[in-house]
């Protein structure tokens, strides 16, 4: 099928007299996780993976993806005629570098200029010209060919009430504009959609598992226009809307509106998460104003009603994981249990907390082996029975009224090996050790990176992907501007520093190709950190602002698998302090057996 659809997509190459096409993951919004109709790269090599990026030639074929993916990738691409490069390994090109290699002059590349952001399609032109190489962007060549593609189908928008998001659209929108102001910009131009979606307090349904809506929007010193679906919007929305200053316009025409800003004019936009297209729309002599978002820091920074939310989502959550794990230790080997249909169990667990919306993201229930591949997904065709032996990831979130939970346990469901227990415990210790940092006001990602991966260090292990991401209220699972991760790549800028009120997941990992896979992950909110006790009466003077970050998961880890003796005794302390907390949280929801089984798991080690 992959075949026959590489080589209709090379006819039409043909007719339009191109010789390389390239096939993003994005949608009109470099969303990190698409809707159907945005598939595209899906569509045309079989990868299913979130993040890729496919050139195909008339020749050959490519798929360049990261280090989540190698082992997913290279299963599914399999007698395709596209050939997986993994990107970031030694010896890789980038996608970028290949096309430089492989194409001529007077060459010409195709692509979806709605689905490349500006910044890296100027990077990409600029390296082609080098080569005398054309560039095209005005061809959805993918599109061309999908004869059954899905529709957009826009769903239903609503209001995320104040007592949910702490501050009203008015609020924000004036801060906003105070940043445009400080900027001396005449428009603001947003395409990305949580950021759209936390500023108006609305959400959507428009990405599975992300509560967004397709949307733009164009905020100047005197209005604000929503370039959306009027459909999924009911009126008593529309009203609101315009009661405070926001018009509702439809979504194709943002193109129409920025091709009529008349220059000179100072347009702030994002170029990392503005689409190519869009930015060249704008008129010759229009002054772009780059950076991040005004939205950016605001949104990743909860405010107290959104901290406290989080608090009773993951409290909520907390329920359901813990009893999901109970009842799996308690079955296992008793009744059949596959990956898929545990998934179900723990859905239906979720379903019954108050507040719950649905998954964050879709459940990954990964038995044994399939653990060690770090994003996999189970279907019908590899759905495998949990037997009484080795581990089980499990790594499931939801979406409540009350913010979004991202929690991974590996679970023990019978005997391990010695191997199984070294590694389970020195992630753990990883985690703890991050979980515990305290650091000065203006430290990032990349300095507490070190924390998580040194105890795998030490082993001679690693692995091969961020040890966190920023998690949004009601948004996107995975946010900026912060992120955890030793690797800043070419070109790009570190990740921002922490600030109160971020909330950040804290997940090491390790996996074992054909063997298991560990990782262990709990959501941390980061605060100020109280003041240090005197040691013999001696303090730092003047004492610096610190930092330090509360777990927000409050679910066991599997004491079944922890070597006690590899932890150090701050860590045991650590982890007996949390387990304690635990019970103390999750006891009042729980009786009889449950009960006395919570008390067992969360005892002193």
């Amino acid at each position: 099928m992959i075949q026959e659809r590489l080589q209709r997509l090379r006819e039409r190459m043909k007719v339009h007299g191109i010789d390389a096409v390239l096939v993003p993951t994005d949608d009109f919004h470099s969303s990190e996780y698409v809707g159907d109709y945005f598939k595209c790269r899906k569509y045309i090599t079989g990868f299913t993976g979130s993040a890729g990026t496919a050139l195909i030639f008339m020749d050959e074929a490519g798929l360049w993806t990261d280090g989540r993916y190698f082992i997913q990738a290279a299963a599914q691409l399999e007698g395709t005629g596209v050939t997986l490069f993994r990107d970031g390994e030694e010896g890789v090109p980038s996608y970028a570098d290949y096309l430089t290699q492989k194409l001529k002059e007077g060459q010409t590349l195709a692509y979806d200029g709605r689905t490349l952001s500006a910044s890296i399609a100027e990077k990409l032109a600029g390296k082609l010209a080098e080569c005398k190489v054309r560039v095209r962007e005005d061809l959805d060549l993918v599109g061309e060919i999908w004869e059954d593609r899905p529709s957009m189908d826009p769903q239903p928008v609503w209001e995320l009430g104040l007592r949910w998001a702490g501050k009203s659209r008015v609020e924000k929108c004036a801060l906003v504009r105070k940043e445009m102001e400080k900027k001396k910009a005449d428009v603001l131009l947003m395409t990305s959609l949580d950021d759209i979606a936390w500023l108006l307090n609305l959400r959507g349904d428009d990405i599975h598992c992300c509560p967004v809506f397709l949307s733009y929007l164009a905020v100047t010193r005197d209005e604000i226009r929503l370039f959306a679906f009027r459909e999924a919007f009911p009126d008593e929305i529309v009203h609101a809307l315009a009661a405070d200053g926001i018009e509702l316009h439809p979504y194709e025409e943002i193109y129409r509106y920025a091709s009529g800003l008349e220059a000179p004019c100072r347009v702030m936009i994002c170029r990392e998460k503005t689409n190519s297209l869009l930015v060249h729309s704008l008129a010759d002599g229009t002054e772009i104003v780059d950076g991040p978002l005004p939205t950016a820091l605001p949104k990743a920074c909860k405010n107290q009603t959104e901290v406290e939310n989080m608090r009773q989502a993951h409290i909520r959550d907390a329920v359901a994981v813990t009893r999901f794990i109970y009842w799996l230790k308690k079955n296992v080997g008793k009744k059949p249990i596959t990956e898929l249909s545990a998934a179900e169990k723990l859905y239906e667990l979720r379903k019954s907390q108050p507040g719950f919306l649905g998954n964050s993201f879709d459940p990954i229930i990964a038995y044994g082996e399939h653990a060690a591949i770090c994003h996999y997904s189970p279907s019908k065709e590899t759905d495998l029975p949990l037997q009484p032996k080795g581990f089980v990831l499990a790594d499931t979130g939801g979406h409540y009224l009350q913010g979004t939970t991202d929690i991974t346990r590996t679970i023990a469901l019978g005997e391990l090996t010695q191997e199984e227990k070294l590694f389970f415990t020195a992630v753990l210790a990883g985690h703890l050790d991050l979980a515990a940092a305290r650091f000065r006001k203006g430290v990032a990602g990349y300095d507490l990176d070190v924390l998580a991966r040194a105890p795998l260090w030490e082993l001679g292990a690693d692995y091969n992907h961020g040890t966190g991401h920023g998690v949004g209220y009601l948004l996107n699972v995975h946010e900026g501007p912060q992120r955890l991760h030793w690797r800043i790549a070419p070109g790009t800028a570190p990740s921002a520093s922490f600030e109160e009120g971020m909330i950040t997941s804290d997940e090491p990992g390790y996996y074992a190709e054909g063997k298991f896979g560990i990782r262990h992950e709990n959501l941390l909110v980061c605060l100020k950190s109280v003041p240090v006790t005197p040691v013999g009466g001696i303090r730092a003077e003047p004492e610096i602002p610190l930092l330090c970050f509360e777990p927000l998961t409050l679910v066991p880890f599997d004491r079944e698998a922890i070597l006690p003796e590899r932890l150090t005794d701050g860590q045991r302390a650590q982890l007996n302090v949390y387990h304690e907390k635990v019970y103390e949280t999750l006891a009042p929801f729980m009786e009889g057996e449950e009960l006395a089984w919570l008390r067992e798991v969360t005892q002193e080690i």
